[in-house]
């Protein structure tokens, strides 16, 4: 795959355009147009309410996302927040640096710390908190590449 940018200084900001040139639609080629459909309609930040407060949490902050008693409850390092969406809705409206690891949960790829493989799963650590969560092996391998993907 070549990569070409072509600069015009005679263009305005709004008239920025992407083309992508293809022999046909790869799943390759898929990605890199769903990645560029998205750069927008990403969210920087989340509501979230704990004792009646709302909080506007950045997306960044967040560990992960997991349900709990029929809610779904967004972590941080030392928090936690009711966010009012399924995991369903959060995984379309999240950027790609959020993966769904298990039924339940709903992971920060660029919060992990360390992972610790076992027979029957992974656990994950993360940096400057006590939390961690667990990824079934359904979802290990997913995990796995989109991992190796962002090292290389």
């Amino acid at each position: 795959m070549k990569i070409k940018i072509e600069l015009n200084p005679d263009l305005d900001d709004e008239d920025t355009c992407v083309t992508i040139n293809a022999k046909a639609v790869t799943p390759e080629v898929e990605q890199i147009y769903q990645q560029l459909q998205g750069t927008n309609s990403h969210p920087d930040q989340i509501e979230g309410k704990k004792e009646n407060i709302s909080y506007y949490l950045s997306l960044n902050e967040i560990l992960f996302f997991e349900t709990e008693d029929k809610q779904v409850i967004a972590h941080t390092c030392r928090d936690a927040f009711i966010v009012d969406y399924k995991l369903y809705e959060l995984e379309k409206l999240l950027s790609n640096q959020f993966m769904r690891v298990s039924k339940s949960t709903i992971l920060n790829l660029n919060q992990i710390y360390s992972l610790t493989r076992s027979i029957s799963n992974c656990k994950i650590n993360f940096r400057d908190s006590y939390k961690t969560v667990y990824v079934s092996r359904h979802y290990y391998r997913n995990l796995n590449d989109r991992l190796n993907e962002r090292r290389s």
